[in-house]
């Protein structure tokens, strides 16, 4: 069993594994750091901060960046494969963030290699909204919400939902998260990538 609580910085930890990988990515694909600048829309000093572990990119970042590479947003953020059960502790998450802390992201999975399916925990401030970039094709969402209330705009439609309620969409279009009230909205979401990503 691998108990995710080293005791270390978990942003640090996070930044310097996306970093390596970025690196990884960039060179297998023999793209220049301005390459992928002109794919992703990211700048060079941006990517070149990532890949030494000096910056912490956005959710915004990652998902320009995984899909001007063509893979998975959790290929970004994999450290070493570890086989087994494993514990996150919630006192280690390594947690995303992007507008000033007013919308999280929570893997509720191990940063262990490329997957085809990601499970998050999403938190998003009273009041605010969010504006998700289009997914590679095929991506779909499924989201459930599991405090407050969610509007979500899915590139076609408006949809409220409820506590409780659910919703599977194609994320492979720009889509917007919003919580319309005074408290927290929490939200669990499971992404499911298609078979041809990465």
């Amino acid at each position: 069993m691998v108990d995710v609580t080293d005791g270390k910085d978990p942003a640090a930890e996070l930044a310097a594994i996306v970093g390596r990988n970025l690196r990884r990515l960039r060179t297998r694909r023999g793209y220049s750091l301005e390459r992928l600048a002109k794919l992703s829309g990211v700048s060079r000093g941006m990517l070149g901060q990532i890949e030494l572990g000096r910056s912490a990119p956005t959710i915004g970042l990652l998902w320009k960046i995984a899909t001007a590479l063509d893979v998975t947003f959790a290929t970004l953020t994999a450290a070493d494969a570890a086989g087994g059960t494993a514990v996150l502790r919630l006192d280690q998450a390594k947690i995303l963030s992007s507008s000033q802390g007013r919308f999280t992201s929570r893997a509720l999975f191990p940063f262990d290699g490329e997957r085809r399916v990601e499970f998050y925990e999403i938190r998003i401030a009273p009041g605010h909204e969010e504006a998700a970039l289009a997914h590679a094709p095929g991506t779909m969402e499924n989201l459930t919400v599991s405090q407050g209330r969610l509007e979500l705009f899915d590139g076609e439609e408006s949809h409220l939902l409820n506590t409780g309620d659910a919703i599977l969409f194609e994320a492979g279009r720009p889509h917007r998260y919003r919580n319309p009230d005074d408290t927290e909205t929490v939200v669990y979401l499971v992404m499911t990538y298609d078979e041809t990503i990465g």
